[in-house]
């Protein structure tokens, strides 16, 4: 009987093998091309101390895998004149990637930290992998976005294996809007609309120009909301009851955008359309979420006509659902924390809605959102930071304006504790009387908070330049916005004072040891907020501010400091990628927390994690300090 392929290999080779088989890219590479490194690979030894490459060594010829013990980075500092050490290489880890990958010699001086064992192949074995081994190319080329797209797909596929789905939020439109949509001429009579829409079984027609542009869209709903409110006849023209200026997308967006507006506006169909704006498809809220038990679109709508507070109170059960489906659909975790804020801004919408209706003011307001919420970035664990800015009625002072506002405020505040969002602890709330000002106070308290750099106004910085509007009219946070700006970037002090406080919130880990863990009686903890977010968007933030950013999401911050120039287009990749891996592995313990019944927390214990996870997580960790190595040396630190 023949020997199998594994029992006809050198015990030596499957030896090496089932050790890359335990990590990352070596994992989800076939066993061929595993056999092709260990029998290309020879073992080396490393003593303490020892240089295992140097940039003098010109051309990078060897590639090398960490068996046992530590590799450390280390370059000279100009500013401080010495050498640092600037990472470090770990049990299964590789390197230099980039100089073998580049055919260059390395920037950075590789040393053994501790007696160290590497596996090694040479540059004719590696150039064979890089050229056979699609996942191990990928691994060279995107290093840790590679990892990042298996932690995503496992996240994925869990949620898949319990929500039985199989469309994918990040599909082109394009691929959704195959059939020519039913479209009419704006004279077309109702009741023509009706029968045309009946004949082809669908649920909207869409009424163009002469050149097929939207113009208007008429849906079932427009028929009902017609036929109960009496508006017009069937024989009336459609143009007289169309929806004007129907909201479209380009072919080239996905899924995952038609969804977001659908939920921010509470509509079941869009429009897509091509370069010329003319009319290629039309897209409907069944389209995206056949599949789905939890439907983004129809849970945000249900939340906004909610008539009772006990229902949104309720409601708030189908949010942790509805992350595991959008999961499910291939929502990253910059989209799932979208999804959330979405889900929570349209709860506190209607918690004004219905407070008003039962105790208006009597005059109107903006409500704000700080921190978190206001950049979009909230997750299932979330308190509230929020606040008022009114504009003064004439005849009515500041003070008489806050009176009425405040009661109303406070109710507001209590019942959306009652639906989940605790209560802050730091009372950063509308109720709290020096958070609801008029549009002149707000002025001047930024104005005092920018000129006075005390501790305490920058650990509100962390809250109050992160602000945006939930309710009400949002020309006067414009013009604040507009102001705060201008105002700190004329002002380097204060930006250098951010930039140091940013500085303090250090990614947790140690020179040699791994993992820095929190120091707050969590045994073996690493809180990812404080810890691992903190770090990225703290940094981040002075940037942003710094060269007139006005967008607060931390991710859409960075696309528009290196549209700007300010962050290397690389760089900003790999810092996008590490802060989205931390918030998916967040998000993704949140879930588990939840389903145990457990009190959430952003508290992991990094031995719970699998290998994979544990790697990219310490990556990412040193991907934030890189970033702050960025701030450290602009603002001279």
């Amino acid at each position: 009987m023949a020997a199998n392929q594994d029992t006809a290999r050198p015990q030596n080779t499957r030896s090496i093998m089932g050790f890359l088989q335990a990590h990352a890219p070596f994992s989800n590479m076939n066993e061929d091309h595993l056999a092709h490194f260990a029998e290309h690979a020879t073992l080396r030894f490393f003593a303490d101390g020892d240089v295992v490459l140097s940039p003098d060594d010109g051309i990078v010829k060897r590639f090398y895998v960490v068996k046992q013990g530590r590799i450390r980075g280390e370059r000279l500092n100009p500013k401080a004149d010495k050498t640092e050490t600037t990472f470090e290489i770990s049990l299964g880890e590789c390197f230099p990637v980039a100089a073998i990958v580049g055919e260059r010699s390395t920037r950075t001086l590789h040393r053994a930290a501790g007696d160290t064992f590497c596996l090694s192949i040479e540059q004719d074995a590696f150039i064979t992998l890089f050229s056979e081994s699609e996942s191990f190319r990928d691994f060279c080329l995107r290093g840790v976005s590679s990892l990042l797209d298996q932690v995503n797909q496992r996240i994925q596929s869990g949620a898949m294996a319990s929500m039985g789905s199989s469309t994918s939020l990040s599909t082109p439109l394009e691929r959704y809007a195959l059939r020519n949509p039913i479209v009419c001429s704006p004279d077309l009579p109702v009741r023509e609309a009706v029968a045309r829409m009946h004949q082809n079984s669908v649920g909207s027609i869409v009424i163009t120009d002469g050149e097929r542009r939207p113009t208007g869209i008429f849906t079932l709903r427009d028929l009902r909301t017609m036929v109960a409110e009496d508006t017009c006849t069937l024989d009336a023209p459609v143009c007289q009851i169309m929806t004007k200026e129907p909201s479209c997308l380009p072919a080239q967006a996905d899924a995952f955008d038609a969804a977001m507006l659908m939920a921010e506006h509470h509509f079941a169909h869009l429009c897509v359309v091509d370069d010329e704006k003319r009319l290629i498809g039309v897209v409907s809220e069944r389209d995206l979420f056949s599949l789905q038990r939890v439907d983004l679109v129809h849970l945000a709508r249900t939340i906004s006509t909610a008539t009772h507070l006990r229902t949104l109170v309720s409601l708030r059960a189908d949010v942790s659902r509805l992350v595991d489906a959008m999961l499910a659909h291939g929502a990253d975790s910059g989209q799932v924390v979208k999804i959330i804020t979405t889900l929570n801004d349209v709860t506190v919408r209607r918690v004004l809605e219905l407070n008003i209706k039962k105790n208006d003011p009597g005059l109107p307001f903006t409500w704000l959102t700080f921190g978190s919420e206001g950049r979009q970035e909230q997750t299932l664990l979330t308190d509230q930071d929020n606040g008022i800015l009114f504009q003064t009625p004439e005849g009515m002072t500041e003070g008489q304006a806050r009176e009425k506002l405040l009661p109303f405020a406070q109710t507001v505040n209590d019942e959306l504790a009652e639906c989940g969002f605790t209560l802050c602890k730091g009372n950063i709330m509308a109720s709290n009387p020096k958070l609801c000002l008029s549009d002149r106070e707000w002025d001047d308290w930024f104005t005092r908070f920018i000129d006075a750099s005390t501790p305490q106004n920058l650990v509100y910085s962390s809250i109050f330049l992160d602000m945006r509007s939930v309710y009400g009219p949002t020309d006067s946070l414009h013009n604040l916005l507009k102001k705060v700006l201008t105002r700190i970037r004329k002002n380097e002090l204060f930006q250098k004072m951010l930039a140091g406080n940013a500085f303090q919130r250090k990614p947790p880990l140690t020179m040699f040891r791994n993992f820095r863990y929190v120091s707050d009686g969590k045994k073996r903890s690493l809180d990812l907020k404080r810890q691992g977010l903190a770090p990225f968007v703290e940094s981040v933030r002075v940037f942003a501010l710094a060269n007139g950013v006005e967008c607060a999401n931390t991710l859409e911050r960075m696309d528009a400091l290196v549209q700007k120039g300010v962050f290397d287009d690389k760089d900003g990749n790999a810092w996008k990628d590490a802060y989205s891996l931390i918030q998916a592995i967040r998000m993704r313990s949140h879930q588990e927390m939840l389903n145990k019944g457990e009190e959430l927390t952003n508290y992991i214990d990094p031995d719970d994690l699998n290998p994979l996870d544990r790697r990219i997580l310490r990556e990412s960790f040193r991907q934030a300090q890189r970033l702050q190595q960025k701030l450290e040396i602009t603002y001279q630190l």
